[in-house]
């Protein structure tokens, strides 16, 4: 084998794929809730793990076509009540079937609280994709849906994008698709390009709803966005569109960081000047206008708004005592333990749970899916007002279930998501 080709170095299929922390935290978090809310003990079992579970073990060529990798891939399905499955598609070095399954649960919570007609699903590739050239990455993705095309389908599951893939990987996705099939199926994913029957909005639509969301959390708690400053954990998507809209809505961003490390200006940093930079040089690494800082120091920092947006387990029960922030707008998916969650509710900080705060991409989502459905093309506007109303609404329904119970958000958003679901259940009744 050419010493000149890296491996994938990727572990071995393990015989502890569901003990993952992540899947820990959200059956706990689920647990929680199914008790808080008396659900019934059968419903609760049956909603504790995911009804469907693919794993799968393929090949992939490397561009030399002299080394060919076996890579591992998963598709979860977490309940199949609600209707049609969603959930995004993740490359990462670290997916394992527990990480995935938890993205599942979640997303079923998710879509339930925002009243959407899914229930949740995730898939993912056990790869690192930044040490894959861009034929590699086409390669494995056209493999990788060939692997799960029996569980994916327009009216049965629809991907999206997630960590490390993107709209070309959706486009990819769905050209293999329809070519098993014999014609183009634009809403077999969503998230692709526009071009191909992707949504106007949908790149922002996480960072633009949890906006929303701040905006509607700073008036309830008494906060004027003009006079705030702001802390973004993570610059990719959902990090870097929150800091932009943040910064429209006249918050002074102070700290921001991605994989490089993070930088912080208590004057201010300049938003689009940060676009340019990671654009030019790739990472926030070396930027002049700031001082540097490390991850865990700047989430810390005093600041009104705090948007952990990178990845999970990051707000901990060491950390939580030192938060100096009065909004946690979570971006991305499990960053609050626990353990830190019950010291931030004791704290007296509002918390925008995951749930809640990053729906907007799923909402999108489902936008573009009507769309495609429909062959029918809404303007950017019409996305926008329409986003704006159901995560408006999805965050009314929670707070006043949190005050009316005296729940903490997380909880609260929890019980919401889960009632809906249980309900389903119920009337559906059980086969045979």
């Amino acid at each position: 084998m050419s010493s000149i080709i890296e491996p994938f170095d990727q572990p071995l299929a393990s015989t502890t794929e569901w003990d993952s922390p992540m899947f820990r935290l959200a059956q706990q978090q689920f647990l929680q809730a199914a008790e808080i809310m008396q659900l019934d003990e059968n419903i609760r079992d049956r909603l504790l793990f995911p009804q469907r579970t693919l794993m799968v073990s393929f090949p992939c060529r490397r561009d030399d076509y002299r080394n060919v990798e076996t890579v591992f891939g998963y598709r979860v399905q977490h309940v199949l009540t609600m209707g049609p499955t969603k959930g995004g598609i993740r490359y990462h070095q670290d997916v394992n079937l527990g990480e995935v399954s938890a993205l599942a649960m979640w997303m079923t919570w998710k879509c339930a609280l925002m009243h959407l007609p899914f229930g949740g699903a995730k898939g993912g590739v056990r790869i690192d994709p930044t040490k894959l050239s861009r034929t590699e990455i086409q390669r494995l993705t056209r493999r990788y849906t060939m692997e799960i095309i029996s569980m994916i389908g327009p009216d049965k599951d629809i991907p999206a994008p997630d960590l490390g893939t993107n709209a070309q990987v959706m486009a990819w996705i769905m050209d293999t698709y329809s070519q098993q099939v014999g014609y183009s199926v634009p809403e077999i994913v969503t998230g692709k390009p526009v071009v191909l029957g992707g949504s106007l909005g949908r790149t922002e639509a996480t960072g633009r709803g949890l906006v929303y969301l701040i905006v509607e959390a700073a008036q309830h708690i008494g906060l004027r966005l003009k006079q705030c400053t702001a802390v973004v954990q993570g610059f990719g998507n959902v990090g870097s569109n929150a800091a932009r809209f943040l910064a429209e809505q006249g918050v002074r961003l102070i700290g921001v960081s991605d994989v490089s490390g993070g930088i912080y200006n208590p004057e201010g940093l300049d938003v689009n000047a940060l676009h340019d930079y990671v654009a030019q040089h790739g990472s926030l690494a070396g930027y002049p206008h700031a001082e540097s800082i490390s991850n865990s120091d700047l989430l810390e920092l005093e600041c009104d708004i705090l948007v952990p947006a990178a990845v999970q387990n990051q707000i901990t029960q060491e950390n939580a005592p030192r938060l100096q922030c009065k909004i946690l707008a979570e971006g991305a998916n499990g960053p609050t333990t626990l353990e830190a969650d019950r010291i931030l509710q004791e704290r007296g900080i509002f918390v925008l749970p995951d749930v809640l705060g990053n729906a907007g991409g799923v909402t999108v989502s489902y936008f573009e899916w009507v769309q495609d459905t429909q062959n029918f093309t809404w303007t950017l506007e019409e996305i926008n007002d329409r986003l704006h109303k159901v995560m408006v609404g999805a965050f009314q329904r929670t707070l006043l279930r949190s005050q009316r119970d005296k729940l903490d958000m997380r909880t609260a958003a929890l019980i919401e998501g889960i009632e809906r679901v249980a309900s389903a259940k119920l009337l559906r009744g059980l086969f045979p």
